[in-house]
């Protein structure tokens, strides 16, 4: 009898076992391959360091470009403008910022930070950061803070000097001066330029119709040319 030439007989107790050597390495390929994709995909994921931007080119969905590495500095690392900001406005809130543009060295980390003063009676409205997760630390005062779900489900607390809140991604949430003394609060971020949209802002502070805007919130004519006038809305 013919025997396939990649098929050998092995003898086990006196019987005889056809081998076939093609199938074992056959099995053996995908688990190699997985190993060594992961080897692969291990050794290039911290290619570099960091990526400080070089704010003279565009920004791009992935950030800025990379500043040459001749050219990096310790001052890239280092930022001194988490100053008060000036509250004297409509919202009695100010919101300084070290995100990529004021400090390029968070460029490609996932990570920033920021400032937030809220005057007596200050509140920063129903925001949403669309890149970013929030976490939020009171230095100073009572601050009202809250986010609601995709479920529409609230979440809410009075939160006191040292207390930490997050907020996830995406979600609406606000800050609101709870007390009698200005409050003081800084805001870490898990993106470098975590982008935002008020949404008072959004929705009574540009030219979209006014008729759009009240078939949609149910307010009426009146309500929605005042908050446009307020706002600095038109249309």
């Amino acid at each position: 009898m013919h025997q396939n030439i990649h098929t050998f007989l092995i003898y086990i107790k006196g019987k005889r076992i056809p081998f076939k050597p093609q199938k074992i390495v056959a099995k053996m390929i995908l688990p190699i391959f997985f190993m060594f994709s992961f080897l692969l995909s291990s050794s290039s994921c911290n290619a570099l360091d960091f990526c400080v931007a070089d704010l003279k080119t565009p920004q791009g969905l992935a950030g800025y470009s990379c500043k040459k590495l001749e050219l990096v500095t310790v001052d890239d690392f280092v930022f001194s403008g988490l100053h008060a900001g000036n509250t004297s406005n409509l919202i009695k809130a100010a919101v300084t910022p070290a995100f990529t543009a004021q400090f390029p060295g968070v460029n490609g980390l996932g990570i920033s930070i920021a400032r937030l003063d809220l005057a007596v009676g200050g509140v920063v409205p129903m925001h949403t950061h669309p890149d970013s997760s929030e976490i939020i630390v009171v230095i100073q005062g009572i601050i009202d803070a809250g986010f609601v779900s995709s479920a529409n489900k609230v979440y809410f607390k009075t939160l006191k000097t040292g207390d930490i809140m997050v907020f996830p991604q995406g979600l609406l949430h606000f800050q609101i001066n709870a007390g009698t003394t200005p409050a003081l609060a800084y805001v870490s971020f898990s993106s470098p330029s975590p982008g935002v949209q008020i949404l008072d802002f959004a929705l009574f502070g540009n030219d979209l119709p006014s008729n759009i805007i009240e078939e949609t919130t149910f307010l009426d004519d009146a309500q929605v040319k005042k908050l446009k006038g307020v706002l600095g809305g038109t249309g």
